[in-house]
């Protein structure tokens, strides 16, 4: 059964600061939604919501439109940004161990730590002590943790930090299989091209008060002006000289430049055309970064 995990109005302060702000949003069943903001922004306080380490002021998590309780938190994933593993035990104990604690038996509990261990690369580092693994690999030990008891909702903050690029990739792959068998997931990380690749939806706090959320193609087109990219056959500098253009990028023959929202495109490309041949003209679609930068300021 698939499940969507809903935050409607939720305020949180710690005395007389408040750090959530009326924050709603939602991820869907089967969709990686990435949810980023600065440092303080708010996403670790709200992850804590929704696992029941912290309780909201005011508003409410549901799951399936229904009030989250504990023993549906039990079927949760989660994986804190601060390492919280056990650094005298083995990869392969520390792992089975948590898989005992969501509920598995001791062979089920096994069976699924080697399967995962094996997935994140760490098969053959399974009797290592965690307190030897490096840093990228204590995260994959981390993140094998998160997984063993095959939950229904991953919450992941910082899943990717100290992970090398490859190690990125094999993380990326487990957690779209995860997606694509209905998981819910939702997953913070300040590697915004790592979100842009990864993610189906997005979600953007600042200061505790959601920015924007929706699809990645939703927000582009709602927050950004229409983007081009013109290439020509000789100097592209006339560009900057043309009513509503916004100049972004000049690199000789090639000009990447903004319009004003519902401008028409065309009268841009016939003055191209009047010049000489036109090698490209195209729309470009604005990267995360930029998106995160416009709502944010």
């Amino acid at each position: 059964m698939t499940r969507t995990l809903r935050l409607d109005g939720v305020d949180r302060s710690f005395g007389d600061r408040q750090v959530l702000k009326n924050v709603s949003f939602e991820v869907a069943a089967g969709r990686m939604t990435g949810f980023v903001g600065a440092n303080g922004a708010g996403k670790t306080t709200t992850m804590r919501i929704i696992l029941g380490v912290l309780a909201p002021d005011a508003g409410e998590v549901t799951w399936g439109g229904a009030t989250l309780t504990r023993q549906d938190r039990r079927r949760f994933g989660y994986m804190p940004e601060e390492r919280g593993l056990y650094p005298k035990m083995t990869t392969r104990e520390q792992v089975t161990y948590l898989g005992r604690l969501h509920g598995l038996d001791s062979p089920a509990a096994r069976r699924a730590t080697d399967a995962l261990l094996e997935r994140v690369g760490l098969g053959e580092r399974g009797d290592d002590l965690l307190e030897t693994l490096s840093l990228g690999n204590q995260q994959r030990a981390q993140i094998a943790a998160a997984l063993v008891h095959d939950p229904e909702v991953l919450v992941l903050d910082e899943p990717f930090s100290g992970l090398d690029p490859l190690a990125v990739d094999t993380v990326v792959a487990v957690l779209r299989e995860r997606a694509a068998a209905g998981v819910p997931v939702l997953f913070s990380s300040h590697q915004l091209d790592v979100v842009e690749r990864l993610c189906d939806d997005l979600v953007i706090i600042n200061d505790g008060v959601i920015r924007a959320a929706g699809s990645r193609q939703q927000l582009r087109d709602s927050y950004t002006s229409p983007r081009f990219e013109l290439v020509v056959a000789t100097d592209a500098g006339w560009v900057r000289d043309q009513p509503g253009v916004t100049l972004v990028e000049l690199d000789g023959a090639r000009a990447v430049f903004d319009l004003p929202v519902g401008a028409d495109e065309q009268p841009l490309l016939h003055a191209a055309l009047a010049r000489g041949p036109v090698r490209a003209f195209r729309p470009v679609s604005p990267s995360l970064t930029e998106i995160f930068r416009e709502v944010t300021q």
